[in-house]
């Protein structure tokens, strides 16, 4: 799902260029591997030792993000910056930016990187957003209780992912404790949105204005991170598919997106739609795309910050992936075979060596007739992967 808007045409950079990416993860790891098979170079700055995208990159730049000569030294060695997690000082964007492209830029960095500022602008520009207040002490607890209702949801403005930074509170007592813990900047707190379900849309849009969007995606979490995304929505839920592409397709034209942005909804229970947060990155639930769609989302963000023609986003076949996180490791590595024995099923590890509860390992993905199918199947075959299972080679 593409369309172009007319604007200034920027420079195309060609496959046999050099990209570089900020930060060291999987998600930078699986960009690395996007790039290389169109041709690209890929260097990788992060102050990570041992980082997963450097194990794969031509080159990594270890290093502080406020370290100005590294940051320099980093930018004139490629032709590109892109970010694989948005949490990246705006220093060492502005900085870089001085030599080089970055993108996105450190306008919807700055965005994206705070929550009462993310949200304020999304609510300006007329997108549905949660509803939300700035707090600065416990004196504002009670009015925004009497505004919203309890429970309440209190956030860090800053720093936040995977349910870190937050906490759901129902009475002052627990509020106080919460600002306390969370403090001592301005804490967000959000109305508590009662939803049927939790949905992402990944939304590329290139220096020329070019934009592509994903189908929607369904997205459950345990323990406040993402634990299975099926696509595509079923039931009702598919109807709700056309309103939100729309609504990420303004949000990277509003935010005049260059890259790969991915924006998460609370779907409601009268079917309504509310943006919770959007990520300017690949994310975690568009991994099935590598398998799943015509084009992933890592080499649409290659193609995207490259300025190149969009790839087609369609659908191959029903999926559905599941979290593989260091709890499923134990005492032991988990029995693989038990996935890479079953056909359909895509097992994807991120290189990292030691396996922490919590701690994102790799992945799983798998086709199957329907997206309920494989999602069954791939919790089948997760489970019996789990460390203590009999090993089949």
């Amino acid at each position: 799902m593409t369309s172009t808007t007319p604007s200034l045409d920027k420079k195309v950079i060609e496959p046999g260029s050099t990209l570089g990416v900020f930060g060291g993860g999987q998600l930078g790891r699986m960009f690395a591997h996007a790039a290389q098979q169109l041709g690209y170079r890929v260097v990788v700055f992060t102050d990570e030792v041992d980082a997963p995208a450097s194990h794969v990159a031509a080159e990594t730049i270890h290093a502080d993000y406020l370290d100005p000569v590294a940051v320099r030294a980093f930018a004139q060695k490629v032709d590109c910056i892109t970010l694989e997690f948005e949490n990246v000082a705006l220093e060492a964007v502005n900085r870089a930016a001085e030599i080089v492209p970055v993108r996105p830029g450190a306008h919807l960095l700055a965005v994206s990187q705070h929550r009462i500022r993310e949200k304020t602008t999304l609510s300006q520009a007329g997108f549905p957003v949660t509803p939300f207040r700035e707090m600065r002490s416990v004196q504002e607890v009670m009015p925004t209780a009497e505004a919203f209702g309890w429970p309440l949801v209190l956030k860090t403005t800053t720093w936040g992912y995977d349910g870190k930074g937050q906490r759901k509170v129902s009475s002052q007592m627990q509020a106080n404790d919460a600002l306390e813990l969370l403090g001592p900047e301005p804490i967000i707190a959000e109305k508590w949105i009662p939803y049927a379900a939790e949905a992402s849309v990944l939304v590329a849009r290139s220096p020329r204005g070019e934009v592509a969007v994903y189908p929607m995606m369904t997205n459950t979490h345990s323990h406040h991170i993402l634990d299975v995304t099926t696509c595509p929505p079923s039931g009702e839920l598919l109807s709700l598919q056309p309103r939100a592409q729309e609504i990420a397709r303004g949000v990277a034209e509003t935010l005049q997106l260059e890259g790969l942005l991915c924006v998460e909804f609370f779907i409601t229970d009268d079917g309504g739609l509310m943006i919770n947060e959007i990520a300017p990155r690949p994310h975690n639930s568009g991994h099935l795309t590598i398998e799943a769609c015509q084009t992933s989302q890592f080499e649409q963000q290659v193609r995207a910050i490259c300025n190149l023609p969009l790839g087609c986003t369609d659908l191959i076949s029903p999926a559905a992936m599941a979290n593989l996180l260091g709890d499923l490791w134990g005492n032991d590595k988990p029995n693989y075979a038990a996935a890479l024995k079953e056909p359909n099923c895509h097992l994807h590890l991120y290189g990292k060596q030691s396996a922490r509860v919590g701690r994102k390992m790799g992945h799983l993905t798998v086709l199957a007739e329907s997206a309920a199918s494989a999602a069954q199947k791939a919790t089948s075959v997760r489970s019996a992967m789990r460390s203590g299972q009999p090993h089949l080679f």
